[in-house]
């Protein structure tokens, strides 16, 4: 009897971790793991995590692993090592590349966000800040050749002043770093993204004085890419990974920045409520977002005027090959 219990008990055991192993395959079962390297993990990206957190990727069968590159060079060397499957970061990155000559580009499939992100932060309040006043300053501007670079650069320009003259912009502390650094009192102002500059100003270490993006006007700031021949062997799949975005945005579009921070908040464990609402609806009072993620040619050569006068690019990449907006369009239209 023993004996009989023992094996039936034996038995019973076996039962039940086969049900739990078929249970966690049924949990992924017809989903096809997609693997994004981010180029950095940032509120700036909330259309991302509400398709994420709402289940838009799970509907289109896609299982996302995403990963943090901390810098669009970095995203572009994992996406063409064939270590991630798709890359999100600055359109830049594909320019650069195909500039390159090399035979298997990264082509721009998606565009998420039409402005930068970024904000100039002082070290007092100023409700009637200037770009003046950075006159003779040092400002901490991130990755020389990165998007938030030049486009500040821009924007200065935009202002009348020459960045190499009438300011000093000093690129030596990497991007993860910046804030760190400028409230160890380095620098005179700092551009930083959402949530690190509202949390500086909550701190009363740094106050927003100006919005990059507002300043510049609509660039393809953020961007989905992966490499032609990815892109080709796997055209349903980035239809439908692009379809996820598309719903993500316009979920964002349409519901308010409580809503949204409520909907996104698992993805900023470490981040206030409070806060992320306070930051969604100052990136939706800059319409920061794409409703969709067609990426507009104006925007793109806007872009390349931008590099181009910031010295970073000798000669413009064509549109119509670095830009591949089927599947950006194939799902609007539906």
């Amino acid at each position: 009897m023993k004996k009989y219990v023992k094996g039936f008990s034996i038995m019973l055991c076996f039962l039940l971790i086969v049900s739990l192993m078929t249970g966690c395959g049924t949990k992924s079962q017809g989903k096809e793991k997609v693997s994004v390297c981010e180029v950095t993990h940032s509120i700036f990206y909330a259309p991302q995590y509400a398709a994420m957190n709402l289940g838009f990727f799970d509907e289109e069968g896609i299982e996302i692993e995403l990963t943090n590159g901390q810098g669009a060079d970095k995203v572009m060397a994992a996406v063409l090592s064939d270590n991630v499957d798709i890359g999100f970061s600055g359109p830049e990155a594909a320019i650069y590349v195909y500039n390159e000559g090399k035979a298997d580009y990264a082509e721009v499939f998606a565009q998420l966000t039409k402005r930068d992100g970024s904000f100039l932060v002082g070290r007092e309040e100023d409700t009637d800040f200037s770009w003046d006043k950075i006159r003779g300053k040092k400002v901490l501007p991130g990755r020389k050749g990165g998007v938030p670079y030049m486009t500040l650069e821009y924007v200065i320009r935009q202002n009348g002043l020459d960045p190499y003259k009438d300011t000093t912009l000093d690129n030596s502390i990497q991007f993860a770093l910046m804030a760190g650094a400028f409230t160890s009192g380095t620098g005179d102002y700092v551009t930083l993204f959402e949530p690190t500059a509202s949390m500086l100003e909550k701190e009363e270490k740094g106050y927003i004085v100006s919005s990059i993006g507002e300043e510049s006007g609509e660039i393809p700031y953020t961007s989905y890419f992966a490499k032609q021949s990815f892109i080709k062997e796997n055209s349903e799949l980035i239809e439908r990974f692009t379809r996820a975005v598309y719903k993500g945005q316009q979920w964002v579009a349409t519901h308010d920045a409580e809503e949204i921070a409520e909907v996104v908040a698992s993805s900023f464990p470490d981040t206030e409520t409070d806060l992320l609402t306070t930051v969604i609806q100052r990136y939706k009072d800059i319409d920061v977002w794409n409703s969709d993620p067609v990426l507009k040619e104006e925007s793109f050569e806007l872009l390349q005027e931008v590099m181009t006068q910031a010295g970073e690019l000798k000669k413009k990449a064509p549109y119509d090959k670095v830009v591949n907006n089927v599947f950006a369009e194939q799902v609007t239209a539906n």
